[in-house]
């Protein structure tokens, strides 16, 4: 700071007078950094932010609830913000601009009971590395049925349902999908042909797009990004008998040291200018906010067939530790 220019004072006061807000974001490192940048640039304020999957990004809001230093939690799949709500971790806020968000935005409010803003969605799906997959003479997959083929061993990778909120939305899926003994019966079979099990669900799309895996289990945004963005030869599809998605969260801390400046990221985040930020990032889900033209390369889940998702059921702390023990004793634990 140059105390000896004029006006020097004067500005580093205003600075100072415009706050700062300390935040956790847990979609795509991309998009919350390029948010960071563009909110400090168009208020002044200060952004200190650090990126978390979701099931972290829990595990920290609980170890602070005596004395919060988070003020905002953005970005990742809504279960784990259910659960934040539900241990209550958060404060309710019902902004005036519900009429600018899409209906699945606007829900995500209603079932929350105002703690938990829908952010964006997307649906989960397969990805795969069409040269990979060539040079082993491999199919590519079309449903969760296909993905159980012994050719596929070594072959998949996905994320953790104890760290990754991707996971636990595939999991509670998987579950509302098939039945929850089928459903782990399937995922025992799915074990065998899983390399590796990551610690967030943004992973896959890259170690797909490098040729470190020939096939990956996330978001769909992800791996379109890298075949239109990056120019991989990844494709994608949604699962022929049926898939979960997402609502993504955002969502105030309760008790937060700077309410005033977490709300103002949190309008500019939900705002055109904020919801614009994650095409630019090459984040490619479909925005909550319907007031302007979203970037055409974001897949549309128009055909996709999506199942009924529980939301407030699996959104609940007790049936996710439920699921994720269950996971853990039964799947986790068998060989490869």
């Amino acid at each position: 700071m140059d105390r000896g220019r004029p006006g020097g004072r004067r500005a580093a006061g205003a600075a100072r007078a415009q706050g700062v807000v300390n935040a956790i974001c847990s979609t795509d490192q991309s998009w919350c950094e390029l948010a960071a940048q563009e909110f400090s640039k168009a208020t002044g304020v200060r952004v200190l932010q650090t990126r978390k999957p979701t099931g972290e990004a829990l595990a920290q809001l609980r170890a602070e609830a005596a004395n919060p230093k988070t003020d905002l939690w953005w970005g990742g799949t809504g279960d784990p913000y259910y659960q934040a709500a539900e241990a209550g971790l958060l404060e309710p806020y019902r902004p005036d601009y519900l009429g600018d968000l899409h209906g699945w935005a606007v829900r995500q409010y209603a079932m929350s009971q105002n703690h938990v803003g829908g952010f964006y969605t997307s649906a989960i799906g397969f990805g795969w590395n069409e040269e990979v997959l060539k040079k082993k003479k491999l199919p590519a997959p079309k449903c969760w049925k296909d993905l159980l083929d012994a050719r596929y061993q070594g072959e998949i990778e996905t994320s953790h349902p104890a760290s990754s909120g991707t996971a636990y939305t595939i999991l509670a899926g998987l579950v509302q999908l098939m039945g929850e003994d089928a459903a782990f019966d399937y995922m025992k079979k799915l074990h065998r042909n899983v390399t590796q099990y990551t610690r967030s669900g943004t992973a896959q799309a890259r170690s797909v797009a490098k040729g470190e895996v020939g096939i990956g289990i996330s978001f769909i945004f992800g791996f379109d990004n890298e075949r239109l963005t990056n120019k991989f030869p990844v494709y994608a599809a949604a699962p022929c008998e049926g898939t979960p998605y997402e609502i993504g969260g955002i969502a105030l801390v309760k008790g937060a040291r700077n309410r005033e400046a977490a709300k103002r990221y949190y309008d500019w985040l939900m705002g055109p200018a904020g919801q614009q930020i994650g095409a630019r990032a090459n984040s490619l889900q479909v925005p909550a906010n319907k007031t302007f033209r979203p970037d055409p390369r974001i897949p549309t889940i128009d055909a996709v067939r999506l199942i009924k998702y529980d939301f407030e059921r699996f959104g609940k702390a007790s049936e996710r530790r439920r699921l994720v023990e269950r996971w853990t004793r039964e799947v986790e634990s068998q060989p490869r």
